[in-house]
């Protein structure tokens, strides 16, 4: 890895990362490096550019200015398939799975991204039984083993959410990035999901980047946040310390973010 962009640890680094459309400065020069083994949770008001800023990580969009390295390799004008090929994952704030697919053909299609083994090989060949047991291994920790058969769109909202983060898992990328992983799930569903993530974390040989407007859950998982505001990186550092700083408290316009209990505006940028 080249030492001139990054520190041996990180993995992925922003440098002045900029987007604009039109007259509107969406993310502002976001400078911010990632490294191995840590969680960061990317937190911030309504409209502070956070989901624009994971779809700059991910490659959904370009930016105007600013550079984005991984692994040491400029990564700026990489497109989205290319990016998650790499092994940058994404589980969107919306459910993104093939809808007239079944479950298992759903997780069948990430567990053999890297091998090229379709939905033909799925469906004819014997001859792919460590993709097949990848697949098994998955629908059983995402808690959907018994639901293989269903199609996709047949899912409730909270199974939906459970396979998207089943397949990102099946992907095994060296970056995860969560879009709200939680959002319009049930309280009892809720459990299952931050399991994952937090088993994803102990590992300590990934990146792991969250969005998250529930502070609860940003306390239980987060080694550190980075806040935005009106695009630009007000704030980074471990929890305690940057939630009781008086510039995130007003960034948040009074909401108080001091109990464990209390959550911050919606996210959505």
């Amino acid at each position: 890895m080249s030492s001139s962009h990054t520190t041996p640890r990180t993995l992925l680094e922003a440098r002045d990362l900029t987007i604009r459309f039109g007259g509107h400065t969406a993310v502002d020069a976001v400078s911010c490096a990632f490294d191995n083994g840590t969680l960061t949770a990317i937190v911030g008001p309504n409209g502070a550019g956070k989901t624009t800023f994971f779809n700059l990580l991910s490659g959904q969009l370009m930016p105007t200015a600013g550079k984005l390295w991984f692994d040491g390799q400029d990564i700026t004008r990489t497109k989205a398939p290319k990016r998650a090929q790499m092994g940058i994952g994404r589980a969107f704030q919306l459910t993104n799975l093939f809808p007239e697919l079944s479950v298992r053909e759903n997780m069948w299609l990430a567990a053999s991204a890297r091998t090229g083994a379709g939905l033909v090989m799925h469906r004819l060949a014997d001859g792919y039984g460590d993709i097949r047991d990848k697949v098994d291994h998955y629908l059983a920790r995402v808690s959907l083993a018994h639901r293989g058969d269903w199609l996709a769109a047949t899912l409730p909202h909270g199974d939906q959410r459970k396979l998207e983060v089943g397949m990102l898992l099946a992907l095994e990328p060296r970056v995860f990035m969560f879009d709200e992983p939680t959002a319009g799930m049930s309280v009892d569903e809720v459990p299952v999901i931050l399991d994952l993530i937090q088993a994803i974390r102990e590992t300590r040989d990934k990146v792991v980047l969250l969005v998250e407007h529930k502070m609860d859950v940003v306390r239980s998982l987060a080694d550190r946040i980075i806040v935005l505001h009106e695009g630009r990186l007000l704030d980074e550092g471990e929890p305690e310390k940057v939630i009781a700083s008086p510039l995130v408290q007003q960034a948040y316009l009074g909401e108080v973010l001091d109990a464990p209990e209390t959550e911050s505006p919606e996210a959505s940028a």
